[in-house]
């Protein structure tokens, strides 16, 4: 994963659904876990919320945390 996808994660908002306008690094996990059993959608967000739901299952949120205070 490049710097730039990273910077997407603290600068994209969900574009729909019950958080929309939220930014996916600030997603709750247990959201990303059910995508996660019911499929992401296909395309750019399917993969930013698996990348997300990846950083949050193994801790790293922490490097997203820096990236959104640089912004």
């Amino acid at each position: 994963m490049e710097e730039a996808d990273l910077l997407a994660l603290v600068t994209t908002k969900m574009p729909y659904g019950k958080y929309k306008g939220t930014l996916l690094c600030d997603l709750p996990e247990r959201y990303l876990a059910w995508y996660k059993q019911k499929g992401f959608p296909a395309g750019k967000l399917g993969m930013q919320l698996g990348a997300m739901y990846e950083i949050k299952l193994n801790g790293l949120e922490g490097l997203l945390y820096k990236l959104k205070k640089m912004q």
